[in-house]
């Protein structure tokens, strides 16, 4: 089955990071997708520079009160309002290769859940790469094998900067690769999967693990199968300032939930009445 892409872009304000993100955009082999740029706020930033970028794809711009961490919410929402049945979950600060789009597209199937990673880029290529797209995009490849073989330096998981062609003779390495878990910023479905575990769950208000880790269960549960694509759908995460975040609340409810094989959320897709 020949599926058509919607790329749902999680964002809060950060219009500068995100810039080069929608540029990488321009820059796919593959053509015909649409975008969503899926705000957990509603910053006049953000409205305006959306406004003002010069799209060539369809694309939606959706926005919420801003009331805290709720990531979920705006990406179930981002789901409801998808017109291509393939969704493809990136983050707005994540640099996208060329073949991104169409590597996702390619390995789509009904029952897969397709689990990629990403470069954490070190401060100066992050730079450089934001401050000359799209002609630098091309040469990323050039600059981490450098890296590979001569020093890395504060770049992390240089391995999955290498795209590896699948129609080359190296074409097998990345299907011996596993997928154990989701990022939530290289992942895509069907429209058909996530409804079957009734989308993301808003029960979890913090941030880390219920936007990817507890969905790698779920559809597990739910008869689906992760398959990597490391290597192929390769991204590259801009450089900036992470704060952390304990996540023992969002394990103790997911261990929880676990625990009662409740891979179907109540609080997703599909709302109680009482809270619609």
């Amino acid at each position: 089955m020949k599926f058509k892409a919607s790329v749902i872009i999680s964002v809060y304000d950060n219009t500068r990071l995100l810039k080069p993100v929608l540029d990488s955009l321009k820059q796919q082999t593959e053509k015909n997708f649409e975008i969503i740029i899926s705000e957990d706020g509603q910053s006049e930033e953000m409205k305006t520079f959306v406004a003002d970028y010069p799209f060539v794809n369809d694309f939606q711009h959706l926005t919420q009160e801003d009331n805290g961490w709720q990531k979920n919410k705006a990406l179930n929402n981002a789901i409801r309002h998808a017109t291509s049945d393939w969704l493809i979950f990136i983050d707005g600060d994540c640099v996208l290769h060329p073949r991104f789009v169409e590597m996702h597209l390619r390995f789509a199937g009904e029952k897969s859940i397709l689990a990629g990673k990403r470069v954490k880029l070190d401060p100066k290529t992050s730079v450089f790469l934001e401050n000359n797209m799209p002609e630098t995009i091309a040469q990323m490849q050039k600059i981490f094998t450098k890296k590979l073989f001569f020093g890395k330096g504060k770049t992390g998981f240089i391995e999955e900067s290498i795209f590896i062609s699948p129609d080359g003779l190296l074409g097998f390495i990345p299907g011996l690769r596993k997928a154990n878990r989701l990022i939530g910023s290289n992942m895509s479905f069907s429209k058909k999967a996530i409804y079957a575990i009734n989308g993301f769950d808003e029960e979890y208000t913090l941030p880390a693990v219920g936007e990817d880790t507890d969905l790698a269960w779920r559809f597990k549960a739910a008869g689906y199968e992760l398959k990597p694509v490391r290597n192929l759908a390769v991204q590259y995460h801009l450089y900036h300032k992470e704060i952390w975040t304990d996540k023992s609340v969002n394990l103790a409810r997911m261990q929880k939930n676990q625990s009662q094989n409740r891979y179907i959320c109540t609080c997703g897709l599909n709302q109680p009445e009482n809270e619609l």
